[in-house]
């Protein structure tokens, strides 16, 4: 039987998502008993009121995400006391175990820079995929937070500045909140992107990058997967207007949400909730898949560049091209992998960034951080 903690604990970790979901919302929960037990837990945790229905099949896209993520058909929920269940939840969920620093931005909707770890640790600035939030990263902070100081941004959902020095500046912004003189860059698919200009510009903020899976252009120098060239010309429809971000918000919700693993659409499909965010991702990760990172790779940084064989999302090649102009570059190529797969944090994976970040420091008994440029060399798994 399934507790009210357990319930509590998958409301929470869904709440990014029911913030953003126009009311009402319903989900699918043919038990009377689950049914009072989402309302008591709902207002225990301060989150919006949730509609639940008998039979799912009339849901909406994002409802059946939410039905799936929440499963209220799978088992009944044993009572208890909702408070007592909420607080509980609340303490051990991943926000409960963050430190939290707001920011504003003119003309934009305030947003968060979360961290963990002791600030006296070497920091490493996680740069996340556009628009994901940063509760899909707690495998990679759960690891790195050990021994680093560890800094997340979450995303600007809403209005305001969109191009690459806006989102640069918020990377920026967020090292600064935190008092982070320097730190490594740790970029993961158009994060990646957002490492290497941001490196390229304050070279002195960065002691070190690691790219993942990156979505990089190189203009003619590297192919782009179908998946990304789909993907760019929907998103340059969506960032034209709000208008035509709902003409292609069904879309490009379908799109994802067949091509996303079920046990994180609800935190994927985050900039998808509504045709206005859609518009405003659009326009965000527009500029990020087409900005030209070949004048901004002549940096001095010890860099490691990951991808895969089989990647279908980001190209391979971009990731092999970035490696070879980078002067201090070593290129992993891991047998599987793409960029949804780095969010189950995967042991070999957090292995091959705790190694590379180890690497990094000061030998024992010598101050700061050592500044080697190896030769680019690349290692292929079998």
């Amino acid at each position: 039987m399934r507790t009210l903690e357990d319930l509590a604990a998958a409301l929470l970790d869904a709440a990014p998502l029911l913030a953003e979901l126009p009311a009402p919302v319903r989900v699918a929960c043919p038990d009377p008993g689950a049914a009072a037990a989402l309302g008591k837990l709902t207002a225990a945790l301060g989150l919006p009121d949730l509609v639940p229905v008998p039979d799912g099949t009339a849901l909406g896209p994002f409802e059946r995400v939410l039905s799936a993520h929440l499963d209220l058909a799978a088992e009944p929920v044993h009572d208890g006391d909702p408070v007592a269940a909420a607080a509980k939840a609340a303490e051990s969920d991943f926000d409960g175990q963050m430190s939290t620093v707001d920011l504003t931005v003119p003309g934009a909707l305030p947003w968060a820079v979360r961290t963990a770890g002791d600030p006296r640790d070497p920091a490493v600035l996680i740069c996340p995929p556009c628009g994901m939030p940063a509760r899909l990263l707690r495998g990679w902070v759960s690891a790195l937070a050990r021994e680093r100081f560890v800094i997340v941004p979450d995303p600007r959902l809403g209005p305001g500045p969109a191009g690459t020095t806006a989102q640069v500046d918020d990377l920026l912004a967020a090292l600064d909140a935190v008092g982070a003189r320097r730190a490594h860059l740790l970029g993961l698919c158009g994060g990646a992107v957002l490492a290497v200009l941001l490196a390229h510009r304050d070279p002195a903020r960065v002691s070190s990058l690691s790219l993942w899976h990156g979505d990089f252009d190189l203009g003619d120098e590297a192919p782009k997967t179908d998946h990304q060239r789909n993907l760019v010309a929907l998103m340059a429809v969506a960032a034209r207007d709000a208008a035509k971000a709902a003409s292609v918000h069904a879309v490009l919700a379908h799109t994802m949400l067949g091509a996303t693993p079920p046990h994180l659409a609800h935190l994927v499909l985050l900039p998808y909730a509504r045709p206005d965010l859609l518009h405003h991702y659009c326009t965000r990760n527009g500029a990020i898949m087409a900005a030209d990172l070949r004048p901004h790779l002549d940096l001095p940084h010890p860099t490691l560049v990951v991808t895969s064989t089989d990647d279908a999302t980001a190209h391979p090649d971009g990731s092999r091209a970035v490696a070879a102009r980078l002067p201090a570059a070593t290129l992993r190529v891991l047998p599987h992998g793409d960029h949804l797969s780095l969010f189950r944090a995967e042991p070999h994976v957090l292995d091959l960034a705790l190694g590379f970040l180890r690497a990094q420091d000061p030998p024992p008994g010598r101050p700061g951080g050592r500044e080697p440029h190896p030769r680019t060399t690349t290692e292929e798994d079998p």
